[in-house]
């Protein structure tokens, strides 16, 4: 699997692992300890179940020997630039190649994220269309829907999802399923996982004194890191999925920025946390759409009756999420809380 390291990626590892899988674990470099510490200390690596292997995304042929004798392939590394789309195809054309080479590969998991289906160019689409299930994408042809106005991710998300989509279609020996995770909460596993994604870096800066609104006001749509991997998983050894489908992994709970924050002294009031209040660095013609932006994404409908049929995965609730989050932050990513009076 690609991207191991990573804050998704090592609770795909583990996940696999506890189900009684063999893995190849990729990562940049295989002798950097801050990010493959955790790895090497998962007992599948004592016994050699778990191994290690150093591959570049970039680097056209990094997976040929890798993923020979595989069976299944977890594709969860991000890529350097999504706003370059030749070069998002390019990479996609590396991983493809070495699957088409490996002779054994049969079922490919593409981790894409919510921002291929609710990303707009013009946000009054989701008044439009409120309804936020797998089968829905965003309007493509809008003017506005480009990597300059900050859409590069979710452009570069729709174009891996196809790329290899058609091109287990055109092979006819695998076939691939893409998982479009939402807000990613819970626990890390390593310290340096505390800065690898933008939710659990956010609740680092709640807890040391600062955090900015999110986005558009747009409110937290979750799903616990451990039932994001566990969707993963299940997907990977399913018969009742087929080439081309996705799957949202989210537990449809919802929450704003602040709501989130302060959760963290009603979950553990024993920490004493010194919430701060919320930065609101917008440009005040869009303070002055905040009551708009907040009734739009409240008129959304998230549906998750697909992957929870495909996989019978019951999600965590959020709370329970925050909460671990906060004390891994503290025990795993040492980090130091602000702390009353």
């Amino acid at each position: 699997m690609t991207g191991a390291a990573g804050f998704i990626g090592g609770w795909v590892v583990r996940n696999l692992l506890d189900k009684g899988y063999r893995v190849r674990a990729c990562v940049r470099d295989t002798e950097d300890p801050e990010r493959t510490e955790f790895l090497r200390a998962m007992p599948g690596h004592v016994s050699g179940r778990l191994t290690l292997h150093a591959a570049d995304l970039d680097d056209a042929g990094c997976f040929d020997d890798i993923f020979a004798g595989c069976h299944g392939v977890c594709h969860v590394s991000h890529v350097t630039d999504y706003n370059d789309a030749d070069y998002v195809r390019r990479v996609c054309d590396h991983i493809i190649g070495s699957i088409n080479d490996s002779g054994t590969v049969s079922r490919v998991i593409v981790t894409s994220s919510i921002a291929a289906i609710l990303t707009e160019g013009d946000i009054h689409e989701l008044v439009r269309r409120p309804v936020l299930y797998e089968d829905r994408n965003p309007d493509e042809n809008s003017p506005k829907r480009t990597p300059e106005r900050g859409h590069g991710y979710a452009i570069g998300k729709l174009i891996a999802q196809r790329a290899f989509s058609d091109a287990a279609a055109e092979h006819g020996g695998w076939d691939a399923i893409t998982v479009c995770p939402a807000d990613n909460v819970g626990p890390i596993q390593s310290k340096h996982q505390k800065n690898m994604g933008p939710w659990q870096h956010i609740i680092e800066g709640m807890l040391t004194g600062s955090y900015p609104q999110t986005g558009a006001y747009r409110p937290w749509m979750t799903v616990d890191v451990r039932d994001d991997a566990e969707c993963h998983v299940r997907l990977l050894s399913s018969t009742a999925v087929r080439n081309g489908e996705r799957y949202i992994a989210w537990s449809t709970d919802t929450r704003n920025v602040e709501d989130v924050c302060a959760s963290i002294d009603r979950l553990l009031p024993e920490l004493r946390h010194d919430a701060p209040e919320v930065t609101d660095d917008f440009p005040d013609h869009v303070k002055a759409r905040e009551a708009e932006l907040r009734a739009i994404w409240a008129g959304c409908e998230l549906r998750n009756d697909r992957v929870r049929a495909a996989t019978g995965v019951e999600f965590r609730d959020l709370d329970a999420s925050i909460r671990d989050c906060v004390e891994s932050l503290l025990s795993i990513g040492a980090v130091v809380p602000r702390q009353k009076a």
